[in-house]
Formats: structure tokens, C-alpha cells, sequence
């Protein structure tokens, strides 16, 4: 494995691990560490500039995240992702989108209406000015806040690693003509049902979502031809 990594800023705020976590994760996302790389603990930490233990945590949470597979005896490897993965990933997600978007639309706060509502208009101005990198940002916070409503943390916390499988190929779907502006609306859908206490009508368009989802990152792929010839997705 050669050097890639960057030396690790330390974060006053959070535990080694977790930054740990974060720049292994991100590294995968962006397709440094590629599907089917091996992981090993010692390259890792030194051009991390850590020690073994907080990598070695790191790992195990990255596993149940989805991003590593562990096997005996042989070691830990960057996962493939698989049509089959993808589209039980989306089966999940979509179950729980809605039960989040349902419960959303009973918990929700004033404050966090006027937020979903202020979020929605910096989402469109950000993709007014073309910044892909801002929009996604924007979007991941925008679906944090939603879980949050929820008030059921176990909830955020499972489908937001859900969606963490599949982001490194978001960059997929963003790219289909016409997608982003969908989102939006849908986006929009969503938060006036929510904000009405709507929660069938938030439901449904919680699972219509995940729906268009799903297809337009399912094209997106056929279109860019990333199936490998063991039936794994390559990561862009």
C-alpha cells in the first residue's frame, strides 16, 4: 500500500477513533482506498501518524458500517459493493426513511421547521452557484435534521450508516440531467408535509424519494459502465 494518507489533525472535540474513522471512511468514499484493498494496521498508522490501537478501532467500526470486511487468517479488506448490495441497502433505507419521516411529522419543533425551511433555500442557492461540494454538505445535514426530529436516535444512527454505504457513488446520481432540482422538490414535499404534521402524507413521499433514488443511482451506474467483472460496483 503506498503512502496516500495524510497525517491526522487532532480534534480537541473528539476522540482519536472517531477522527480515525473519519479519514479512513472518507478515504474510501474518495476512492483512495479502493474495493478489494488490503488494510493493514501498521502502513495505516504511520502515515496516519498514530498508534495501532485507535486504527484498530477504527476498523472494527468501519465493519459495521459496511466499508471493511474482515476474513480469517487472510485480513481486512476495503468492500465491494454489488448491485445486490445496493439494492438491500435501498430496501433497509427505505423502510426506515419513512418510519423517520412519519415519526418527524408527529415530534418536529417550530425551531426545526424554520430550519428544514432556511436549509432548503441555501440548498437551492448552492446549486444555483454550481458548488456540488456545498450541496452535498448541505443535504447530509439536511437529512440529519429530519432523523434528529424523529427523536429516536437508535433510528439516525442506523440509517444514517446506511447511507454512508452508498455514498461513494452519490456522485452517480448528482450527475443524472435534472436530479438535483427533483431532490429539491421532493426535499421541499417532504418538509411541508413534516411541517403540516402530515405523517402519511410525509411518509409517502419519504418512500417516493428513496424510490427516484434509487433508480437514478442505479442508471447512473449503467451509464458509467462501473460493474467489474466479479459483479462489484467500482467506486469513482
Amino acid at each position: 500500500m503506498s503512502k496516500r494518507l495524510q497525517p491526522i489533525r487532532l480534534d480537541a472535540y473528539k476522540p482519536l477513533r472517531e477522527v480515525v474513522s473519519e479519514t479512513l471512511r472518507q478515504a474510501i468514499q474518495d476512492g483512495v482506498l479502493k474495493p478489494g484493498e488490503r488494510l493493514m494496521e501498521i502502513p495505516l498508522a504511520e502515515e496516519l501518524g498514530v498508534s495501532r490501537t485507535p486504527i484498530r478501532e477504527a476498523i472494527r467500526k468501519l465493519e459495521l458500517e459496511g466499508f471493511v470486511i474482515m476474513i480469517p487468517r487472510r485480513g481486512t479488506y476495503v468492500a465491494n459493493i454489488t448491485l445486490k448490495d445496493i439494492t438491500q441497502v435501498f430496501e433497509i433505507r427505505s423502510a426506515l426513511e419513512e418510519l423517520a419521516a412519519g415519526l418527524a411529522a408527529e415530534r418536529i419543533t417550530e425551531d426545526e421547521i424554520e430550519t428544514l425551511e432556511r436549509m432548503l433555500v441555501e440548498i437551492g442557492d448552492l446549486m444555483e452557484a454550481k458548488d456540488m461540494e456545498k450541496v452535498v454538505a448541505a443535504d447530509v445535514e439536511f437529512h440529519e435534521i429530519l432523523y434528529k426530529a424523529s427523536r429516536n436516535d437508535r433510528l439516525a444512527e442506523i440509517v444514517h450508516n446506511l447511507r454512508e454505504q452508498t455514498s461513494r457513488f452519490r456522485s452517480f446520481s448528482m450527475n443524472q440531467p435534472g436530479r438535483l432540482t427533483k431532490t429539491w422538490e421532493e426535499h421541499r414535499q417532504l418538509v411541508e408535509a413534516i411541517g403540516s404534521h402530515n405523517a402519511s402524507q410525509a411518509q409517502k413521499i419519504a418512500r417516493l424519494h428513496m424510490e427516484h433514488s434509487e433508480q437514478t443511482l442505479l442508471k447512473g451506474l449503467e451509464d458509467a459502465q462501473s460493474l467489474s467483472t466479479d459483479g462489484a460496483f467500482v467506486a469513482p
